[in-house]
């Protein structure tokens, strides 16, 4: 946008020198100077409606995926919940299967203690 403005401002910087020391009447440097003009205000409207035009369709597209984003984020969110409850199952089946392990080593341990002890 910077160097659009940049581009216009040296244009009619040039314009302006060539005018101003053209051999011309003044009415007719006049007149070159409010066609040029007209020609610079149709330019520049046409270059609004343009950067409007893209900065809508900008916009769309940032909003469009601001939602898709915020759609992923809440599916990634909502299986992150399930593998969660998912983990938490599969560690008390594991912490309840170690405690029957540790009863059953126990209980062997005992068994085998007395056999020994007895001998």
């Amino acid at each position: 946008m910077l160097k659009l403005i940049k581009v216009a401002v040296a244009a009619a910087a040039g314009f302006a020198a060539g005018i101003l020391v053209a051999p011309k009447s003044g009415k007719e440097t006049r007149q070159d100077i409010k066609k040029k003009a007209k020609q610079a205000k149709s330019a520049a409207k046409e270059g609004s409606r343009t950067v409007k035009k893209s900065a809508d369709a900008a916009s769309k597209e940032v909003a469009a995926f601001g939602r898709s984003a915020r759609a992923s984020a809440d599916k990634i969110a909502a299986e992150a919940a399930e593998l969660g409850g998912e983990a938490r199952t599969r560690a008390r089946r594991v912490g309840d299967d170690a405690k029957e392990t540790a009863k059953t080593v126990k209980t062997d341990a005992e068994k085998h203690f007395k056999k020994t002890s007895s001998n």
